[in-house]
C-alpha cells in the first residue's frame, strides 16, 4: 500500500475535467485507488461521481492511497497529474 498527500494546486479544484483525468488514469490500473479528504471522508478515484461529490477545492489537502500489484506505477502516474495541477496551473 502506498499513500501520499497532495495539496490541490489547480485554481478551480477537482471540477469535471480534472476529475475525469484522475478517473481515466486510475482506471488504467488494477489497484484499489481512493483518497481521503476533509477528515475521514473517502472517495473512489475510479468514479467521477465520487470525485466530484468530494467537492475538492484549491488548497485542499487529500491523502491518496493505492493498493495492489501495480501500485508503484499507478502512484507515479497519479502523482504526475497532481504535480502538474492537471495541466491547469
Amino acid at each position: 500500500m502506498l499513500e501520499k498527500e497532495f495539496e490541490i494546486k489547480n485554481p478551480t479544484g477537482l471540477h469535471l475535467r480534472p476529475a475525469g483525468m484522475l478517473c481515466d488514469v486510475a482506471q488504467k490500473y488494477d489497484s484499489h485507488i481512493y483518497f481521503t479528504y476533509h477528515g475521514n471522508n473517502e472517495a473512489n478515484a475510479k468514479s467521477v461521481l465520487s470525485i466530484l461529490g468530494a467537492c475538492i477545492q484549491y488548497g485542499d489537502v487529500i491523502r491518496l492511497t493505492v493498493e495492489g500489484e501495480d501500485e508503484v506505477a499507478a502512484m507515479a502516474d497519479l502523482t504526475h497529474l497532481f504535480d502538474t495541477a492537471f495541466e491547469e496551473g
